[in-house]
């Protein structure tokens, strides 16, 4: 009985191929797709990265390498040496370091959240304005969004998980 159902599956499939060549359709498997450059009028792109309850809006173009958060210069919005060398983290992997200005507003979450997020849509906006470093980003996880977030506490607990504590007498 699973031979037939295999032989029905497997002559469909071809059919399937079938139909679509003769309508003009590539299938082959080592067809890679081949990316165009997203790019406004201005030479930016733009990404959206989030992380926890973080969105960052980005926009990059070629410059000196100076990143404004919400208006302000990286520097005095995360103050931790760390979260900035979040930021720099696709531009190092990439190659790229000091070769673009990114203006970004970030909405949401704590300056964590927002590093990552930020860091996120770096990446992203790095491949929509230079397709070919899609491979290298993607090898480091950077353009895999974390989709960890906080448990929400349950009822009859102090947190999420934490119990109160037992009394004996």
């Amino acid at each position: 009985m699973s031979e037939t159902t295999t032989q029905q599956r497997s002559g469909s499939l071809a059919d399937l191929k079938d139909m679509a060549v003769s309508a003009g359709v590539a299938v082959t498997p080592d067809e890679q797709v081949v990316r165009q450059p997203k790019r406004d009028a201005q030479g930016r792109s733009y990404a959206t990265g989030r992380r926890k309850n973080a969105i960052a809006r980005v926009w990059i173009m070629p410059g000196k390498g100076e990143i404004t958060v919400n208006g302000r210069k990286v520097g005095t919005y995360f103050a931790r040496p760390v979260l900035r060398m979040l930021l720099t983290q696709p531009f190092l992997v990439a190659d790229r370091y000091n070769q673009f200005d990114v203006f970004c507003t970030v909405k949401g979450g704590g300056l964590s959240g927002q590093a990552g997020a930020l860091r996120h849509g770096i990446s992203r906006a790095l491949t929509y304005y230079e397709p070919g470093l899609r491979g290298i980003l993607k090898v480091a996880g950077f353009l895999t969004r974390d989709s960890r977030v906080v448990e929400r506490k349950k009822y009859g607990k102090a947190k999420a998980r934490r119990s109160f504590q037992f009394s004996k007498r």
